[in-house]
Order: C-alpha cells, then structure tokens, then sequence
C-alpha cells in the first residue's frame, strides 16, 4: 500500500482530521454536559458515545494515511 500523496491530498487529509478533532471535543463537551445537568437521555447520549467511537476510528485511518510505509 505505499500509495504517494500530494501535498494538496496531505493537506485535505490534515485538515479533515482537525475537523473530525473538533467534532469529537464537542460532542465529548455536549455529553458531559447532559451527564452534569443530570438530564439522562440515555438514548441521545449512546449515539453520541457511538458517534465518538466512529470519529475516532476516522481519525486514526486518516492519520495512518499520514505515515507513509516504511516496509514497501
């Protein structure tokens, strides 16, 4: 997989994964804050938490397709 990527397509990568970033620090501050207001939407809050894992896992393919292959 030693696929080469312009630096438009490192950059677009980057700033998807800055934009995923703030997604998930938002969504971590809007749980907390249904947990803080004792407001359990149990519900609301799980897809949120199972949004979080989503981001999550796009954020580290994306960043794996950062680093390019060292074995190739």
């Amino acid at each position: 997989m030693s696929e080469r990527l312009s630096e438009d397509e490192l950059n677009a990568i980057r700033k998807r994964i800055y934009e995923l970033k703030l997604e998930h620090r938002d969504l971590d501050d809007a749980i907390d804050h249904l947990v803080a207001l004792g407001t359990f939407e149990e519900l609301k809050i799980k897809r949120m938490k199972k949004r979080k894992l989503q981001l999550k896992d796009t954020i580290a393919r994306l960043e794996d397709r950062l680093i390019p292959d060292i074995l190739a």
